[in-house]
């Protein structure tokens, strides 16, 4: 774990509601990372509050709050006794973004990055052909806007691929199907993570906004055929491209 410093004085009294949560939330995601990239195996113990507290110089109330997060994350799991142990990976909800964020922060696996792309195909052209049948004008202006910030700044800016996301999350919201609509996040997290996982030693092989284009133009045609047809093409050069940063 990494050296932290929570604030000098005692270590609760002074800080707000909004500092606390962004403390125990640094302690959260630096455990996650720790453990999804297996410097904490599943079986390990993490240390004991009092242990971890004094280490760091955090509180013990930070770090329980820090504990339950990856609690709701299926990451650890706490019992009376025992302490906190890592849990065996099949429990790790690999589906919340905070997760998937983590597991980028190290070197994923080829599996790994693999299963995300075939999770994509599964899901994003049946949204697609969807959001072709029921999107509105308000879904297609959402989707222009985030084409044109694509083009403007490029996928190597963060402003370009949180536009690449909003698009993601903009198919997704048109399908007007509610379960399909809570994967929102989790795709789009999928989105950003491997577009900048396949550029961290080399620029992008190839601009992607005319792939986004041809699928616009065919959800916007009301085309479902092929808004499913671009948009499995999409993912599977997407794929392409990140197969040669592995």
């Amino acid at each position: 774990m990494r050296q932290r410093k929570e604030q000098t004085g005692p270590k609760t009294t002074g800080l707000n509601t909004t500092s606390m949560k962004r403390i125990h939330g640094s302690i959260a995601h630096d455990l996650g990372v720790d453990i999804v990239t297996g410097i904490y195996k599943p079986g390990d113990t993490l240390p004991g509050e009092i242990e971890f507290s004094e280490q760091l110089d955090v509180s013990r109330t930070a770090y329980r709050e820090a504990v339950r997060i990856l609690c709701a994350k299926g990451l650890v799991e706490s019992r009376p006794r025992t302490g906190t142990r890592v849990t065996e990976k099949e429990r790790w909800n690999l589906l919340d973004p905070d997760v998937l964020a983590w597991m980028f922060e190290g070197e994923p696996s080829v599996e790994f990055i693999r299963d995300l792309f075939e999770l994509r195909m599964i899901i994003e052209p049946s949204a697609a052909e969807l959001a072709a049948l029921r999107r509105t004008g308000a879904d297609l202006a959402r989707m222009g806007h985030a084409l044109e910030e694509m083009a403007r700044h490029g996928l190597a800016t963060e402003a370009g691929r949180e536009a690449d996301q909003l698009f993601h999350h903009a198919i997704l919201d048109a399908s007007r199907n509610e379960p399909l609509r809570t994967l929102s996040s989790t795709i789009a997290a999928a989105v950003s993570w491997t577009t900048i996982f396949k550029q961290r030693k080399r620029k992008l092989p190839r601009d992607p906004v005319q792939d986004h284009r041809v699928l616009y133009e065919a959800i916007g045609n009301s085309d479902p055929v092929a808004a499913r047809a671009a948009m499995v093409e999409l993912v599977r050069l997407a794929q392409e491209d990140t197969e040669l940063a592995l």
